[in-house]
């Protein structure tokens, strides 16, 4: 608003250079009433800023000095022809010309001087500003400054407001800016390549001071700061215990040799092998070796690059070496210096030894040259033959195998492999040499390698002439190697050398010389059907059990042997006196007194006997004539017989009266007490074999 003070003075010095000398008169010449005017920007004027007075035999036109496109004279009256902007023309100025018949009588300036509005937003010079920060930088340093992350704002009255946020967890702790009002970056901790490597920030201007102002813009900006890693730590030795970020408590080695000898390989070292990193990860510089003290005579050497320790010469006796082995970057920039203790000791020689007498293996049937012999035990592993020395383990890589009677596999290492394809199936049996190149102790172990099969053979295969022909184990003749068996004892293997590959099982081929088969079974298998066919067979005993007690338990019963249960006195059966057959009741012979029955003693009933020519069944022995032991009576008779003595069913003559069933029923004798009693008048025909039978007449299929 000030400026325009200073531009009086020359517009009215124009206005009267512009004017007619000697003139009074004022409608003589072109005027406006104010030439003046202050107008915001982004404000469309329709209105007409000022009136022009004309005199008669004038005219108005605008000048070449006015601003293009600004202005125009409609009438006599003056408009703005555009909408204002500040950021692109502040002052806007019309130049008035008064002409008459061509001459110029009066010129004119009006004024508009466009006001700034706060309608723009500020800007970043960049969306997203990546930087490298030195881990080592010192705090409260600038880094970034301020003229790199200043924001533009075309209103030039707006004062611009700038705020970090973090976007990566904790950055805030680490950088800040230096005011509201300064973007500048500032370090406010001490940096951590292995904390915090890279932090991300949000850096936010805004044109007002707080949100709620009417206009407010705000603009948005990333910023990436990589922490750089500074060499600020030496190499460490591992395994190492941190105390801080800074300092690591480093391992010391500690390791035996055999005195007298030189070990082929690097020495087996505690915790660990000899390995050293540089402590600064980002910065990783290689690590080279030295040994820097206590290598008495040149003993042992270590390798620069990879830090293993060999034995150089043999140590003629015992004692202790204290090695300070120095680990320096290769820039040379840093190093570390750890101990290694190594103490030679008396070997005593003794050959090694294997934890196992007997190494089980698994190989497929058809299997190629080169292919790994399984472990049996876990069939996805391969089977590892390892022997160790008893004193010293430190000789245990030393150790070199060899299979020495079976040219069908070899060692490599400690693993098993075929050396041709194997076409037959069976068990091959193979000694493992175990050889320590150092005290040249050797051991001997046994592998079992079982060739499975894959598929069933097409054909009955047979043996070619020179290869050994399967056999079962225990054939060897060699007792040397004795594995112990799970049950406690021992389990023979083959003599080496003389070991043959063992058929799992195989079927005889047909006679006609058809494919044969293989039939083998497990225990478990065999084992589970003897089970089934034990059970089916007891149901099948207890079935025929059931049966045979319910059709012949009653005849089994009286012929096995034993005296039936005494009988109440009298001679009624119970069993054939049914409640409603009381017509079954004894009645008196009609051709013979009644006499009164003489209890006999009771007698052991006897198995019937054969069968006689005329279709009756013979009598059994039991019921003999008059207690006679030889004499046998019928049961079946015509003719009621009260004497006692047996047992007798009599029945009716005329088949067309109705039959009369009497039992007589008398206790039999025993065999001693047959003798004694009954009377010797029985009928004739009585006799060992059968008994006295009516004669059968006309009346045989009655009965």
């Amino acid at each position: 608003m000030g400026s325009w003070a200073l531009l009086w003075p020359p517009l009215l010095f124009t206005g009267l250079l512009v004017r007619p000398p000697g003139t009074m008169a004022q409608a003589q010449y072109c005027s406006v009433n104010k030439d003046i005017f202050e107008v915001e920007e982004n404000t469309n004027v329709t209105e007409p800023l000022v009136d022009i007075h004309v005199p008669e035999g004038q005219e108005v036109t605008l000048g070449a000095l006015s601003t293009p496109f600004a202005f125009r004279i409609q009438g006599n009256q003056l408009f703005l022809n555009v909408t204002p902007d500040y950021e692109e023309k502040s002052l806007l100025e019309a130049q008035l010309l008064c002409q008459s018949g061509g001459t110029l009588v009066t010129q004119l300036r009006v004024f508009v001087s466009v006001l700034d509005v706060n309608d723009n937003a500020p800007e970043f010079p960049f969306k997203t500003k990546e930087i490298r920060v030195e881990e080592d930088t010192k705090v409260n340093s600038t880094v970034i400054p301020e003229t790199q992350l200043q924001a533009e704002d075309r209103d030039k009255d707006d004062i611009l407001f700038y705020t970090l946020q973090e976007m990566t967890a904790g950055a805030s702790d680490y950088f800040s800016l230096v005011s509201v009002n300064r973007p500048a970056l500032r370090l406010d901790r001490p940096l951590d390549f292995y904390e915090r490597p890279n932090m991300t920030f949000w850096l936010l201007v805004r044109d007002t001071p707080g949100e709620n102002v009417e206009p407010s813009h705000t603009a948005t900006a990333t910023l990436v700061l990589n922490v750089v890693p500074a060499d600020l730590r030496p190499p460490w030795f591992l395994p190492c215990t941190f105390s801080d970020g800074y300092v690591c408590i480093q391992a010391q080695y500690h390791g035996a040799v055999p005195t007298g000898h030189i070990l082929p390989s690097p020495l087996v070292l505690r915790p660990g092998p000899i390995y050293a990193e540089d402590g600064d990860r980002g910065i990783n510089q290689p690590i080279i070796y030295s040994i820097f003290r206590g290598n008495v005579n040149g003993t042992f050497i270590i390798h620069p690059d990879s830090g293993n320790l060999t034995v150089a010469r043999s140590v003629p006796s015992p004692m202790t070496f204290l090695l300070l082995v120095k680990g320096q970057q290769a820039d040379l920039a840093r190093y570390s210096v750890t101990q290694v203790t190594v103490e030679a000791v008396a070997a005593a020689g003794s050959p090694p030894r294997f934890p196992q007498r007997l190494y089980r293996g698994t190989v497929a049937r058809g299997a190629g040259a080169g292919v790994v012999v399984k472990d049996a035990a876990a069939p996805s592993q391969p089977l590892r033959i390892q022997a160790q020395d008893p004193e010293f383990s430190d000789l245990n890589s030393a150790i070199t195998y060899r299979i020495t009677n079976h040219s069908h596999f070899r060692m490599e290492g400690e693993v098993v492999l075929t050396t041709t394809t194997l076409a037959q199936a069976g068990a091959f049996y193979a000694e493992v040499e175990a050889h320590n190149t150092v005290t040249s102790g050797t051991a001997t172990t046994v592998i079992e390698i079982q060739v499975s099969e894959q598929e069933p053979p097409s054909t009955a295969q047979t043996p070619e002439a020179g290869t050994s022909q399967p056999m079962p184990p225990g054939m060897g003749t060699s007792t040397s190697h004795q594995p112990t068996t799970p049950g406690g004892g021992t389990a023979q293997t083959p003599e080496p050398g003389t070991s043959q590959p063992m058929p799992l099982s195989k079927s005889t081929p047909s006679s006609g010389g058809g494919p044969s088969e293989d039939k083998r079974f497990s225990v478990v298998d065999m084992a589970a059907l003897g089970g089934v066919l034990g059970a089916l067979l007891l149901l099948a005993l207890l079935g025929l059990t059931v049966l045979v007690h319910k059709h012949y338990g009653p005849r089994l019963k009286c012929c096995s042997g034993k005296a039936p249960e005494p009988q109440p006195q009298g001679f009624d059966n119970q069993a054939f006196l049914p409640d409603h057959k009381a017509n079954w009741a004894p009645v008196p012979s009609p051709t013979h007194d009644p006499k009164p029955a003489e209890a006999p003693m009771p007698a052991e009933p006897a198995p019937p006997g054969p069968a006689s020519p005329g279709g009756a069944p013979e009598p059994p022995a039991a019921a003999r004539a008059g207690g006679s032991p030889t004499a046998v009576r019928s049961i079946l008779t015509k003719e009621r017989r009260p004497e006692g003595g047996y047992k007798a069913v009599w029945f009716g003559e005329d088949i067309g009266t109705e039959a009369d069933v009497v039992v007589l029923n008398a206790p039999t004798l025993d065999v001693d007490g047959a003798s004694d009693s009954g009377s010797g008048d029985e009928g004739e025909g009585a006799g060992r074999g059968g008994g006295p039978y009516d004669a059968p007449g006309g009346d045989d299929s009655y009965i």
